[in-house]
């Protein structure tokens, strides 16, 4: 499927194919005009993509207190920290080398021993070996943003267009706006493509870019506590279980997410029986408590990956045409930074330097049209 809607903000004369996180974001900006982890994702060989994640972080904050003042409504934003602990003495190993790592690149990080894990989260497995502890790493309450997100857009009149995005249509070397599925056009000189995982399928990109975004397949699982039972966290907890990563986020609502797969399946977003099977075994081994929780709710999406695991964002192709997409674990994190990102370079100006690793030209050729 391609991009699943278009969203017009029509004060700026700006279209935007596709309707998710990021581009109800820069839809809102241009008109109004999950998890913040990192430190805990920051991953060796992934320089770039830290610094730009520590931008995103920073204005993370920002950005939420801005969509609740025009709304009236929580985003559900957590600051409590992320605690990763390790499950056995390999698996802290892994965490301390990783630790080491994001130090060097100047982020807080405090190590702790097992009670100390366990005084901050009574609930722990005393079979943890160890952990660190993350203050800066937030979270937010994923569905609750984008639903606050989408309801600022309507209030700065952006204009929803439930259709689906065939083509940018482009005229004179000049976008004029896109050809819908249903029939018709959307008229407009300035055009973002921010159909994430979908966002190869819109006709006129450039051919090199229509393969750049791929599907990763994510299984997560919503746990709920029985009525009157208390959280059993409150920190979002990442865990290396004999070498498998799993986190546990704890929402306002009483809510625990437990996640994620990541499967190279192509567009497949069936869930299966293995995948439960091994979240709710990893969580239950950190964590035992849980398996008293109530399974509320099985999932399985799509994140947009590329291959360096950074996001494509900048002009590419025709003078008009934007790309904002494969921002893959991290779209939520990245909505604030790149909505601020697409509307700098729909004003003809320069976005933050942390963008300069991240343009479509890596992959198309050095005037973005290959």
């Amino acid at each position: 499927m391609p991009a699943k809607g278009a969203l017009l903000a029509e004060i700026a004369d700006v279209v935007v194919a596709g309707g998710g996180v990021i581009g109800t974001a820069v839809a809102w900006r241009a008109a109004a005009a999950g998890m913040l982890a990192p430190a805990s994702e920051a991953l060796f060989g992934e320089g770039a993509l830290l610094r730009l994640n520590l931008l995103a972080v920073r204005r993370f904050g920002s950005f939420a207190a801005e969509l609740e003042e025009t709304t009236g409504r929580q985003v559900g934003l957590r600051r409590e920290g992320t605690l990763a602990v390790a499950y056995d003495p390999g698996d802290y190993a892994a965490l301390i080398r990783l630790t080491a790592f994001r130090r060097s690149a100047g982020l807080e990080a405090e190590e702790l021993d097992s009670r100390a894990c366990r005084k901050l989260e009574p609930f722990l497995t005393p079979d943890v070996h160890g952990g660190v502890l993350f203050a800066d790493d937030w979270s937010v309450d994923n569905r609750r943003y984008v639903a606050v997100l989408r309801e600022a857009a309507c209030s700065a009149k952006v204009r929803c267009l439930r259709d689906r995005v065939l083509e940018v249509r482009v005229r004179g070397g000049q976008a004029r706006g896109v050809r819908l599925a249903a029939g018709g056009d959307v008229d407009a000189a300035l055009v973002v493509v921010a159909a994430g995982c979908w966002s190869g399928a819109v006709g006129g990109l450039p051919g090199a870019l229509r393969t750049v975004v791929r599907p990763v397949k994510g299984q997560l699982l919503r746990l709920r506590h029985p009525a009157g039972v208390p959280p059993v966290i409150s920190h979002t907890i990442r865990a290396i279980v004999r070498g498998t990563d799993v986190y546990l986020v704890p929402r306002a609502d009483g809510e625990l997410v437990v996640g994620a797969t990541q499967e190279e399946r192509g567009p497949d977003q069936t869930v299966t029986a293995g995948a439960v099977h091994d979240l709710l075994h990893d969580a239950m081994s950190v964590l035992p408590v849980t398996s008293e929780l109530i399974l509320a709710e099985t999932c399985a999406g799509l994140r947009p990956g590329t291959p360096d695991n950074g996001p494509v964002v900048g002009p590419c192709g025709p003078a008009g045409l934007l790309l904002a997409t494969g921002h893959y674990r991290n779209g939520i994190l990245m909505s604030p930074v790149t909505a601020d990102a697409a509307v700098a370079l729909l004003a003809g100006q320069a976005p933050a330097a942390e963008w300069e690793p991240f343009t479509p030209q890596r992959f198309a050729g050095q005037d973005g049209s290959r």
